[in-house]
């Protein structure tokens, strides 16, 4: 069976895959901290039909010959790149200037916290700063944040801290938003919701120890701005023009499986 055929069927899978990773880029366009992906390719395995040998003195030396077997996917990376700013002008709403992730909580028991870069949060009946489904937010001890009963109005600072204003009009700060960093962000795992799972590649142990404020220049993190959220960084040029060449190198797989059934069907037709 010609070797083309399978080659072609390899290419067809890689590109079905670099679509499927286009085409969720480009429907999360206006998602809120979204961060895309990329498809990167490797070649298979190549069969060696003679070997390589080495000058000597009685000639010189000789290349190996080999034939391709195939592409496969080596990896889709998702690129954490800063996404644009829209500006909200609603107080609860933050993005990271920067790096750092928000610390995020299911439960208030939850050993170990999600990472989101969507900022876009709410305070609810019980006084606690929620995503907009209910998560926690954590601050720097990694405890879920409440506002404080005798709170009358709030805002939040570049550092993350609080400030809250009293029924006596005093100021207080006392919570500080949480933000984590990763030495691999390219290692999280998306779970949905835009929340990130920490692994073993992200971070060693797959556990963070400590968390820090916002403009901490010693952990590197990023300013936190208040009645701002980062929306997605999916650039629509590049991803329209990656799936135009995804189209046609489909196309040119395809092509390759139907000349080769061609010439299979020359052979079977050799002897009528």
């Amino acid at each position: 069976m010609l070797r083309s055929l399978y080659s072609g069927v390899s290419g067809m899978k890689g590109f079905q895959t670099k679509l499927d990773v286009i085409g969720n880029n480009i429907a999360n366009v206006n998602t809120t901290g979204f961060k895309s992906s990329r498809v990167m390719f490797k070649d298979m395995l190549s069969q060696t039909t003679s070997g390589a040998s080495a000058p000597s003195d009685a000639g010189g030396g000789v290349n190996p010959k080999q034939i391709g077997l195939g592409v496969t996917v080596s990896s889709i990376d998702t690129l954490h790149l800063p996404g644009s700013a829209q500006t909200t002008n609603n107080p609860t709403d933050l993005r990271v200037n920067g790096d750092g992730f928000f610390l995020i909580k299911m439960t208030e028991d939850q050993e170990v916290p999600y990472l989101t870069r969507a900022g876009d949060f709410h305070v609810d009946a019980n006084r606690n700063l929620v995503t907009s489904d209910g998560m926690y937010v954590c601050d720097t001890g990694g405890v879920p944040i409440q506002i404080g009963d005798d709170t009358t109005s709030f805002t939040i600072q570049q550092d993350g801290f609080i400030a809250e204003t009293m029924e006596d009009g005093t100021i207080e700060l006392n919570t500080q938003i949480g933000l984590a960093t990763v030495p691999n962000t390219e290692g999280l795992e998306k779970i949905g919701g835009s929340l990130y799972r920490l692994t073993n590649n992200a971070i060693e142990g797959g556990t963070i120890e400590e968390f820090f404020g916002g403009n901490d220049a010693a952990a590197g993190t990023g300013a936190i701005i208040s009645g701002q959220i980062e929306m997605s960084n999916v650039d629509l040029t590049n991803e329209f023009t990656e799936m135009i060449v995804s189209q046609r190198g489909f196309q040119a797989n395809s092509r390759i499986i139907t000349t080769g059934d061609s010439i299979l069907e020359e052979v079977v037709n050799l002897k009528r």
